[in-house]
């Protein structure tokens, strides 16, 4: 049910609207103004440390088949080296000790499938870079790096950005990382950048819908899945979809998540984009 009592949640469209059309452009100045300033300690938990179980309750019971119960990444998968460098296991070993199982199994798949893309196609690209950004890319997601109103996509970005300070990767490599997280769900930018985050987008877009399925073949496919199992995949994605939509809901303005929010919540508060281009203050 939607919460009245919540003071974000019981903002409506018309009140959206008429704290004034610049809403868009708010969220673009905050945004700004906070990738100019470095984040307290306060204001954002280190990526360092795992979330408390209060804020990310423990993974499900996992399958004492799939490589994510095992604890340690395989070498390969059909084919495909995962790499072994220190960096890239360090950022596993993080990603799984915050994620869902379900979670920690789509961004391996997201890196499995974006390297078969990729690998079919010819395109070069650095493995390493590739794999820390796909391990990373959702942890947005995770409540305990949640901001209260910025994107899932820049949460993320921002809590790889520290993790991998921490971990003395060189600057211009975090930016790759970065970029590749925030523009995630942006399939038609993330493909006219460089190979490192346009894999991102094209694995994790074929996780989330299927699309270009088609161009894996079944043996490859069917390892994957064999090592990374789904585990309800599409019903996690939809609750964590919701759960953006209900406790920072202005984050979604312009997003695609925004219609699931208006398909499942009463009185959710985003105005559409013709709510903002209708309500602009100009004469016509």
């Amino acid at each position: 049910m939607w919460d009245k009592d919540n003071e974000t949640e019981n903002v409506t469209r018309r009140a959206a609207l008429g704290r004034g059309v610049g809403v868009a452009a708010m969220g673009a100045t905050f945004a700004f103004a906070t990738a100019v300033s470095a984040p307290s300690a306060a204001a954002a938990p280190s990526a360092a440390a795992a979330p408390s179980a209060a804020a990310a309750p423990g993974p499900a019971p996992r399958d004492r088949n799939s490589a994510s119960s095992t604890g340690a990444l395989p070498r390969t998968v059909a084919g495909i080296r995962i790499p072994a460098g220190e960096v890239a296991q360090r950022t596993a070993a993080f990603a799984r000790s915050v994620s869902s199982e379900t979670l920690f199994n789509h961004v391996m798949r997201t890196y499995l499938y974006g390297c078969v893309l990729f690998d079919r196609r010819g395109v070069h690209y650095d493995r390493e870079l590739a794999f820390v950004a796909t391990a990373l890319h959702d942890l947005g997601l995770v409540e305990a790096y949640r901001t209260p109103t910025e994107r899932f996509e820049v949460d993320g970005a921002d809590a790889a950005q520290r993790f991998l300070r921490e971990q003395r990767m060189p600057a211009e490599r975090v930016a790759v990382v970065w970029d590749a997280i925030a523009l995630h769900t942006n399939i038609g930018i993330a493909i006219r950048k460089r190979p490192e985050i346009a894999m991102v987008a094209v694995g994790s877009g074929l996780d989330f819908t299927g699309n270009d399925i088609q161009q894996i073949p079944s043996g490859t496919l069917e390892e994957i899945l064999g090592t990374f199992p789904r585990k309800g995949f599409k019903q996690d994605a939809l609750d964590n979809i919701l759960s953006l939509c209900r406790t920072k809901p202005m984050s979604t303005l312009m997003h695609p998540f925004a219609e699931v929010g208006r398909r499942h919540i009463p009185e959710f508060p985003v105005p559409t984009v013709e709510d903002l281009l209708l309500a602009a203050p100009f004469e016509e």
